[in-house]
């Protein structure tokens, strides 16, 4: 005669989770960087003084803090896993990041301290700087907002979808803006900083979509799915 024997389904909800809380993670370091490395090189400083980039804090006291974060993120999007094309996107953007975060700028660097190796390695830090941004500002213009067959779709879903849409292209402004920066006259960058603005702006817009996308503002208050109290049965076969 069979019987039956109790099994624990185990933690269902633990991946879910996990890539909610990394999304979140990414938006916390990403929304935060701007004021922490500002602010706090200000208080080193003494004075309040406008970087010339985010970047430049490199080249501060907040070095540390800079490099620190820009790898904390670049790990959170490594270990960043859903669906294939948002792995392959996430550990590129992490890669690039802890590139760029590795890869000092020249800009905010005394000039008699500048060689050859640093220019090429400033160069390195701006083409995947520009790169990281055009991949963020795709998770928001193309993963985020998409939809596939069985989503679980909340009643704000299209709240959320417009805001990643704003965010990317704000994203999108601020690398044409930062790039044509370099037309301005010189007095006038110096003066406005227009490429620390953009970087700014950028950033901030990432760390916002990551932020919707955790659920942690403009969620549906859905909660995960949670492990089973109960334990199913399972059919024993006979002896």
């Amino acid at each position: 005669m069979a019987s039956t024997e109790l099994v624990d389904p185990g933690p269902v909800s633990q991946d879910a989770l996990t890539v909610r809380r990394l999304r979140r993670g990414v938006g916390v370091v990403g929304v935060a960087l701007p004021f922490v490395v500002t602010v706090g090189n200000a208080l080193l400083a003494g004075r309040f003084t406008l970087l010339t980039s985010i970047s430049g804090s490199y080249h501060t006291g907040m070095r540390d803090v800079f490099v620190g974060s820009l790898c904390a993120m670049g790990v959170f999007l490594i270990c960043y896993r859903y669906r294939r094309l948002d792995d392959l996107w996430s550990s590129l953007a992490g890669t690039l990041a802890i590139v760029v975060a590795l890869c000092p700028t020249t800009a905010g660097a005394d000039p008699s301290t500048v060689d050859h190796t640093d220019v090429l390695v400033g160069r390195v830090h701006q083409v995947c700087a520009a790169a990281l941004f055009v991949i963020l500002a795709g998770f928001c213009l193309l993963l985020f907002p998409r939809t596939e067959p069985g989503d679980d779709l909340g009643p704000r879903k299209g709240v959320r979808n417009r805001v990643y849409r704003v965010c990317g292209w704000l994203i999108v402004a601020a690398i044409v803006a930062t790039a044509s920066s370099s037309l301005l006259p010189v007095g006038v960058r110096e003066t406005v900083r227009p490429v620390f603005w953009g970087e700014m702006v950028a950033v901030l817009a990432f760390g916002m979509a990551w932020l919707v996308k955790g659920a942690a503002i403009i969620a549906d208050d859905t909660p995960l799915p949670q492990p089973s109290t109960t334990a199913r049965p399972r059919p024993r076969q006979p002896l």
